[in-house]
């Protein structure tokens, strides 16, 4: 095997060791809100987006292995350093929101929005991270079929991500 294609499979599967480690806190961070009175919105919607971000990991390693792409310097090396960047705000996100966090949308009643970190300037960053990793995670080795599918099936699932979370979000403020 190619050295760089190997080194690409050990970055998507540490990829997918870190989404291991956020479902470890979605879990203990839900059975928390639950705890506190939160509530679930959005069900309908998540097993989705588990598939589609699966299938980013899985497609990643299938395309850069059999349809033998290669890794191109001036391409590859700036997807990498965005894959790290997107890391560090999702993480950033993680660590802002605390307790709150979560692969779900459960809202806690009572609870002030969080506007700290990157809160303070947008309203959904973690998406920005969403979005980042999922075209840049795949041209890394010039997946570029995988980047293209996962982007544009993830356009409409944000758009209900998001308005499922705004009208949780609201819902909670309000009472």
């Amino acid at each position: 095997m190619d050295p760089s294609l190997w080194w690409y499979v050990v970055l998507v599967l540490l990829v997918g060791l870190e989404r291991v480690a956020e479902l470890v806190v979605s879990l203990r961070n839900a059975k928390w809100s639950f705890a506190q009175g939160g509530v679930e919105s959005g069900q309908g919607h998540y097993p989705f987006m588990v598939v589609l971000h699966t299938g980013l990991l899985v497609g990643c390693l299938v395309e850069a292995i059999g349809a033998d792409r290669p890794f191109i310097p001036w391409l590859g090396w700036p997807m990498l350093v965005l894959v790290f960047l997107a890391q560090g705000l999702r993480w950033w996100c993680i660590t802002v929101l605390g307790k709150q966090w979560n692969t779900r949308v459960i809202v806690v009643p009572g609870l002030h929005l969080v506007a700290a970190g990157p809160y303070q300037w947008m309203r959904h960053p973690n998406y920005v991270a969403v979005v980042l990793e999922g075209i840049a995670l795949p041209l890394v080795h010039t997946a570029w079929i995988t980047a293209l599918v996962f982007t544009v099936l993830n356009i409409p699932l944000l758009a209900v991500r998001i308005r499922t979370e705004e009208a949780a979000l609201t819902s909670a403020l309000t009472k």
